[in-house]
């Protein structure tokens, strides 16, 4: 790996230092009063589950680090538990990124459910309440591509959405900035058909803490179209509709024939401007790779969306050479980083307005270059 396990220690340890005191300083205070959004930086960099390249996903000090790193935003994806609370796990199912599964007192929890058509054996936030998530510890989901990461296996707790606001509003005031969120909504199709619908929760802690105007620095995303619109009736909080493989989930429950290579499309892309406010393709959308691995050309997916009045903020940048194109990786260790700026300054030539990125600090340091 190009840093040292010395760099990474006192980044988590300057993160990790702040965390209850900022946490306990910001539950008190009332929510901010409305300003007038800033002009955003180019390109947004968001921190992708935090600073999920350093530290384990989804957990405080990922996204502390993420913002002492820099960033623009933070990204937490969010599911819900039995008793209606939202929290911040990239999947619903809790073996993936949890210690459940060494847990006994929780063992008779594994199960087999259907989750967005398909069939998944675990343990699920649905089926724990808050307090019993609680007690449960974060691991490394890709321990073999993020060894350091695995090495803070069971050093932090799940933590709510309003954690991770008290949070970012005490690092707002320590670092000086404004700092966005960029929760995600997962699986809210599934979640709505056990009874507990994701989308009036997520508005009313987001009203509650101050964030309820166009001004306010928050885009809420989802794979899903009925969800981001069910939101747009609820906030005027930015909107972004996220482009997967084959069809949105939601979409094949009401028997539409829509598809996200059809919603790609310049009459796809306006249709979504009547709901939201931007897209987060997955990569592909906007440069594909070729047979070797390589970036080929960019599509028309930008100038196309931006015709809309759409913001792009494409899905995932990632320093591993597992996840680089096959030229830009240093080599044919996976876990070790390749040229990660060179793909980023290849999506920016194609016009990208932002990026979601597992190392945020990269992404910063080559947007800082002359």
């Amino acid at each position: 790996m190009s840093r040292t396990p010395s760099v990474l220690s006192r980044r988590w340890l300057a993160a990790g230092a702040l965390l209850l005191p900022l946490v306990a300083c910001a539950a008190a205070e009332p929510p901010a009063a409305a300003q007038p959004r800033a002009e955003e930086p180019r390109p947004l960099v968001i921190a992708h589950r935090g600073a999920s390249g350093y530290v384990p996903e989804h957990t405080l000090a990922s996204y502390a680090l993420a913002v002492l790193q820099g960033a623009d935003y933070v990204e937490p994806d969010l599911v819900m538990t039995r008793d209606g609370q939202l929290v911040a796990r990239h999947d619903n199912q809790l073996d993936l990124t949890t210690d459940v599964a060494a847990r006994p007192e929780f063992a008779e929890r594994r199960r087999t459910r259907t989750v967005d058509g398909v069939e998944l054996t675990g343990w699920f936030s649905e089926d724990f309440s808050l307090a019993e998530i609680k007690t449960l510890r974060a691991i490394e989901r890709i321990p073999k591509i993020r060894p350091g990461n695995a090495r803070l296996d069971k050093a932090f707790e799940v933590p709510t959405l309003q954690e991770i606001i008290d949070l970012v509003k005490s690092l707002e005031k320590s670092e000086g900035r404004r700092i966005g969120l960029y929760p995600e909504t997962k699986h809210p199709t599934h979640f709505q058909h056990l009874g507990l619908g994701m989308e009036e929760p997520l508005v009313e802690i987001l009203r509650r803490n101050g964030y309820h105007s166009r001004h306010a620095p928050v885009y809420i995303q989802s794979f899903e179209v009925e969800n981001l619109k069910a939101l747009r009736r609820l906030t005027p909080l930015h909107l972004v509709q996220l482009f997967g493989s084959g069809q949105p989930y939601d979409q094949e429950v009401i028997g539409s024939a829509l598809t996200y290579a059809q919603m790609a499309t310049p009459a796809g892309l306006q249709a979504i401007a009547a709901y939201a406010d931007g897209v987060g393709p997955e990569k592909s959308y906007i440069i594909p790779r070729d047979a070797n691995g390589n970036l080929g050309s960019p599509t028309d997916f930008v100038p196309n969306a931006h015709a809309a009045g759409l913001k792009v903020h494409p899905y995932t940048f990632r320093a591993e050479n597992n996840f680089l194109p096959t030229a830009l990786r240093s080599s044919g260790e996976p876990a070790e980083r390749g040229d990660l700026e060179a793909e980023i300054r290849a999506f920016l030539e194609a016009g990208i307005d932002g990026l979601f990125s597992d190392q945020p600090d990269i992404a910063l340091r080559l947007r800082e270059q002359p």
